[in-house]
């Protein structure tokens, strides 16, 4: 298949962030596009329902009602079993089935497409590119994991746009395979760090990541993992590194960083060192495709991130209160870090995420979290949180309180 052999799309779970982010790309170009979520309830208001409608996407109840004769393709996403019912009516009207990746796939083949790749900041660095190229005039389109604060000012989610220009952003992401579907024009990676699965299986799959790449492949010399799969140094990135984009004298002073990249000085409204790696690689790529650095440096400085990225909640009292969406352990080790310059003391308050995860990375969270802690800094941890299914319940947030504790931390 490809984008132009369907008009009707019917999204199943389309409330998710990575489904409702293809949903209103689709509507964007013309598709007339349809969904339902386990989420939307009878006489319930659900904003992200009321956002989608606004768009002109038509939200049902998820009880088969919104796929029709007319429906010619429904998409399912990762946690979509056969058993919904949605899924045996599209398969009793024939109606072909696809999974979210295989769709944002095919888009990606119908644009000059920038993959971005990685086990952390994807979305940080995608909308830091797109900022970027709009800033440019290049009027890009991104679908994105994470809602950028400059577009859900305009009430919308945030997670998708579209743009008259060549150029689309996507994320590429390695949590459930999908990474290797994409054959973009430029493929970026930031880092490879264990998460979701163990690192040789990370290396074959941004390998094969790396051969689909058409035209470039950009990667983060920083980091040790990643820069074993380096193309070509000299389009490479990094932090005081020999790459050809190079952050150097960085300084954090307050929310507000700066740093140079080849003699052009950059600030941003921001932290975090992870930031300025980020920041780096939008600029390497940008640059790639024909932005001056003075027009990437204009642009940064304006970025008003993305929700649940170190988002500024408030303060009160002189104590800060900072929301991150942090979740593997070199991301939760890089919030902390972060946040360290703002106060003498850093309260980490932290719910891990599953627990086959958990059990998985509880050395690494407890090496990454014990390591990055100064003497006055304390972690505190709500119990794992249950997604559902047959997860065996034989780990505590418990027991990476102890493991941490007997660090002396």
């Amino acid at each position: 298949m490809n984008i132009s052999d369907f008009k009707n799309p019917f999204f199943i779970g389309v409330a998710g962030v990575g489904m409702s982010a293809i949903a209103q790309y689709l509507q964007g170009i013309g598709k007339n596009v349809s969904g339902s979520d386990r989420y939307f309830h009878p006489d319930e208001y659900n904003k992200t329902k009321e956002q989608l409608e606004n768009e002109g996407i038509k939200c049902f109840l998820q009880d088969g009602s919104g796929i029709t004769k007319e429906t010619d393709l429904v998409v399912v996403s990762t946690a979509i079993e056969d058993t919904v019912y949605e899924v045996k009516k599209a398969k009793e009207l024939g109606i072909p089935i696809i999974k979210r990746s295989q769709l944002l796939a095919m888009i990606a083949k119908s644009k000059k497409t920038v993959a971005v790749a990685g086990t952390s900041g994807k979305s940080t660095t995608s909308a830091m590119l797109f900022q970027i190229l709009l800033d440019a005039g290049l009027e890009p389109s991104i679908i994105s994991g994470a809602g950028l604060t400059s577009i859900i000012k305009q009430g919308k989610i945030g997670n998708a746009y579209v743009g008259k220009g060549d150029w689309l952003i996507i994320e590429a992401d390695e949590s459930d395979g999908s990474v290797v579907q994409y054959e973009p024009e430029i493929g970026l990676l930031l880092n490879i760090d264990k998460d979701h699965q163990e690192i040789e299986e990370l290396m074959d799959l941004f390998t094969t990541f790396k051969k689909n790449s058409q035209r470039l492949f950009v990667v983060n010399q920083s980091n040790a993992l990643a820069k074993t799969l380096s193309a070509n140094i000299k389009n490479d990135f990094g932090f005081e590194t020999e790459a050809g984009f190079t952050a150097k004298n960085f300084k954090q002073e307050g929310f507000k960083l700066s740093f140079e990249i080849d003699n052009q000085e950059f600030t941003m409204n921001a932290i975090g060192q992870h930031t300025v790696e980020n920041a780096t690689a939008a600029v390497a790529v940008a640059n790639q495709i024909g932005v001056d650095l003075k027009t990437c440096a204009e642009s940064l400085s304006k970025y008003e991130g993305i929700y649940r990225r170190h988002q500024i909640l408030g303060q009160k009292n002189g104590v800060w209160v900072i929301d991150d969406y942090a979740h593997n352990p070199a991301k939760c080790a890089a919030s902390i870090k972060a946040c360290q310059p703002l106060a003498e003391k850093v309260v980490a308050w932290f719910q891990p995420h599953g627990y086959g995860p958990t059990r998985f990375l509880r050395n690494d969270f407890v090496e990454e979290i014990s390591n990055t802690l100064r003497e006055n800094d304390e972690i505190w941890m709500s119990e794992i949180f249950y997604a559902g299914g047959t997860a065996v319940k034989d780990i505590s947030a418990n027991d990476l309180i102890e493991d941490i504790k007997a660090k002396g931390k």
